[in-house]
């Protein structure tokens, strides 16, 4: 079929997610994908793409990989779909839940699966409201997110998802939802250092909402659609010892940052933290099938079984036996080819490389940890003013960079997204900065014509 007739079935009968209902033809970006391999795209007409996003931050083992393909074919022909209500098991969802347990910090062992981040978030809620019930504390119901968090789209993660953009027009957010301020780099102006003072700024809206109705915490180890904030390192320790102080329970969000992304297995790793309970989703199976899952450590486990009955949560593809079976070979991809300690070699490249857009005049920041970077446009370095949301300054670049073959993302307050598959080379890394330099450079240019 011919890509323009491939375009009018696309505009005529697909509403995409995040999608632009309101662009004009030509101002947002558009591609017609239809094959992968290694960090690279095809679109329909073979054009080539250096994919810098992993497609959404999950194709972690990179495209083409056949053994995923045949790992996923092999459980098809024998078992596709089997249900993991009740007492229904199979072999690959106990040999995945046991690898993870293997894999995962601390004491979290064992494992609630899930088709996608938002489902894992929401089954992560309700475990934790379910814990303090079944502890005889029913009152603790309040979910303490943080703005610029996202933790996904279904109605209870929209709910903790702290970017009203998400907000708007769908009507009253689901009851029991708080958010408290995340720290960004240079948007601080507590007392004390940041990390300090971010941490006691969480800990005031658990104080004012009162603990003994407190659940959890829930926060990215690094925020990814906020604008990939990496925190200053003493805030997640400070978080921790904030929860226990006042019996909550902390929920790690590590649907991005999870399985290598970030050059350890889980971002948690890099501040020495251990969560109660953590969520995962996209690397798990580098995106070849959806599966996500909530983490909960033997202690939670252990009281959630008091309730000597059903558990009152599922969903028809929880523990999916080929969505385990693919998520099992990958795992062993990862571990075999190195990706973990490659995304930290790699991403010292990326860092090194992000801290050279820095002389760009449209620059106002840059951050990265792992193969996970953002690099922030300002309209004024000195007081970094931010551009107007009608401006579209990171869609422009994001366009700009497209048309040179390299696909980044951009997220809100005008951040432009790295996180490329854990196969990208250092070459194809500093080409993928080097072609957004150039990408923020025609941009900077178009915009002082026109001022």
């Amino acid at each position: 079929m011919e890509a323009s007739r491939l375009r009018e079935l696309d505009d005529t009968h697909w509403l995409h997610p995040q999608g632009d209902l309101g662009s004009a033809p030509g101002t947002a970006p558009r591609l017609m994908l239809c094959r992968g391999r290694g960090s690279t795209l095809y679109d329909v007409e073979d054009r080539p793409y250096l994919d810098a996003m992993a497609g959404l931050w999950n194709v972690n083992a990179g495209y083409g990989r056949a053994e995923l393909a045949d790992a996923a074919a092999e459980q098809m022909r024998e078992l596709p779909f089997a249900s993991a209500y009740g007492g229904f098991g199979h072999p690959p969802g106990a040999r995945l839940a046991a690898k993870l347990a293997e894999l995962a910090p601390g004491d979290l062992g064992v494992t609630f699966f899930a088709s996608g981040g938002a489902e894992a978030n929401d089954s992560a809620f309700k475990a934790a409201r379910l814990y303090w019930t079944v502890r005889g504390r029913p009152e603790k119901v309040n979910i303490v997110a943080r703005m610029r968090g996202y933790h996904g789209l279904t109605y209870g993660a929209t709910s903790a998802t702290g970017l009203p953009m998400f907000w708007e027009g769908i009507g009253p957010l689901a009851p029991g939802f708080l958010h408290a301020p995340a720290p960004h780099p240079y948007r601080y102006e507590g007392e004390g250092a940041p990390g300090e003072g971010y941490a006691r700024a969480l800990e005031q809206v658990i104080l004012d909402a009162g603990p003994e109705t407190v659940a959890a915490v829930v926060a990215e180890p690094v925020q990814g659609a906020g604008g990939v904030i990496v925190p200053p390192p003493d805030y997640f320790p400070r978080v921790r010892q904030i929860c226990d102080r006042h019996d909550v329970l902390l929920i790690a969000d590590e649907v991005i940052t999870g399985f290598g992304r970030t050059g350890r297995w889980f971002g948690m790793e890099h501040y020495g933290v251990v969560p109660d309970l953590m969520t995962f989703a996209k690397g798990v199976t580098s995106g070849y099938l959806p599966l996500s899952g909530v983490m909960l450590t033997h202690a939670i486990h252990e009281t959630l079984r008091e309730l000597h009955g059903t558990f009152p949560h599922g969903f028809t593809y929880s523990g999916h036996p080929t969505a385990c079976a693919v998520a099992l070979r990958n795992l062993r991809v990862i571990e075999e080819e190195g990706l973990v300690e490659r995304a930290r070699a790699t991403g010292a490249v990326l860092a090194e490389g992000l801290e050279g857009l820095r002389r760009h005049e449209l620059v106002g920041d840059v951050r990265s940890l792992g193969l996970l970077g953002g690099v922030e446009l300002v309209r004024d370095r000195a007081t970094k003013e931010s551009f107007a949301p009608a401006d579209g300054v990171g869609r422009r670049v994001l366009i700009a960079a497209m048309e040179e073959g390299v696909l980044v993302r951009a997220m809100s307050g005008d951040v432009l997204a790295f996180s490329p598959p854990l196969v990208i080379t250092e070459a194809e890394v500093t080409h993928a900065v080097e072609t957004v330099g150039r990408a923020i450079e025609r941009v900077a240019d178009e915009l002082s014509r026109t001022r």
